[in-house]
């Protein structure tokens, strides 16, 4: 039973904190603290880094490898401790505590909350969901249709799904407490440094063309099999529609930039019988209808079902391998 059942219980608790709790307070939130030492040292790298994007800057990339590699030694060394504190107590303490100090690493009830918050916004008019929907996305949204903005939430749910909810927990399941925060550091380095484009910042730029190369790629690396696995999902809980689009999922994935953002959101769109743009980027399932308004909140359904399908299929598994160390 034990530390198998340990994972379980874990599980089943962190879920349910997020479900009835919410997320922690932000001096208390690890993935803040995470998000506070990457914009202290990323604040040191742009003052060593070369600010023209078309310069090769190799100083600026392996300064940013070894900040990134830096932090992620604290994150594991703090991850394996806590946990290593937890496994010394009785099987259904430990679960219990490692199941409060893995929350954190999850987001679905903010994810879910704040998505829907935009469709309420656009309720009341297109500017008060444009300036909702700033909160979730770096775009500009000063020029975005109502369906752009919708179509964008829907994006945020779908690719978020991924990096907040399944990512996470398949690390948890396959290297434990630390799995998950590794990728949780991960993905905020890659947010905060990945973006190659020129940010301002207090008036000065920010070119993270090369020092910012490592976080993206090791990010691309983490949530490779993640973001399949959630696109997957999403076809499979959407039932015999979703699996008849099957055959398009790569060729619209494959459309976007990103080798692992497309999957989730393409199979939404394709569930969902839409069509997800981003203007002179890419244009997903493009023979869809138009977003609507019962679209976004169809999306929540089909995203919590994933998430209860992960769960599933992970204590399935758990009991299944009881079963066969019992027999």
């Amino acid at each position: 039973m034990f530390p198998i059942a340990v994972l379980a219980i874990a599980l089943l608790v962190a879920m349910s904190i997020d479900r009835w709790w919410g997320e922690p307070r932000a001096r208390l939130h690890p993935v803040v603290w995470m998000g506070h030492y990457l914009e202290r040292a990323g604040r040191w790298l742009q003052r060593r880094a070369l600010q023209d994007p078309q310069q090769q800057d190799l100083k600026a990339f392996w300064l940013g490898a070894l900040v990134w590699i830096a932090g992620a030694a604290m994150v594991l060394i703090a991850a394996w401790l806590l946990q290593a504190l937890c496994l010394a107590l009785p099987w259904w303490a430990a679960g219990l505590l490692l199941g409060l100090l893995l929350k954190p690493m999850l987001a679905w009830a903010m994810l879910k909350r704040e998505v829907l918050a935009v469709e309420a916004a656009l309720a009341e008019s297109l500017p008060a969901g444009r300036e909702r929907l700033r909160w979730l996305v770096s775009r500009d949204v000063a020029q975005l249709t109502e369906a752009q903005v919708r179509e964008s939430a829907i994006e945020t749910l779908a690719e978020n799904l991924n990096d907040s909810v399944v990512a996470p927990i398949f690390w948890f399941v396959l290297l434990g407490l630390p799995g998950a925060a590794l990728y949780r550091f991960a993905n905020t380095a890659d947010a905060m440094w990945g973006y190659p484009s020129i940010y301002p910042n207090d008036g000065k730029g920010q070119n993270w063309a090369w020092a910012g190369k490592w976080a993206a790629r090791t990010d691309d690396v983490l949530s490779y099999v993640p973001a399949r696995l959630t696109a997957v999902l999403l076809l499979v809980v959407a039932g015999v529609h979703g699996l008849g689009r099957a055959l398009q999922l790569r060729t619209e994935a494959n459309k976007t930039p990103s080798p692992n953002s497309g999957w989730p959101m393409a199979a939404m769109a394709l569930v969902l019988g839409v069509a997800v743009r981003k203007p002179g980027v890419y244009a997903l399932n493009p023979q869809g209808r138009a977003v609507v308004a019962a679209d976004t909140a169809q999306a929540v359904v089909y995203a919590s079902k994933v998430l209860v399908a992960q769960v599933f299929i992970v204590l399935v598994a758990i009991v299944s391998i009881v079963m066969g160390r019992t027999s």
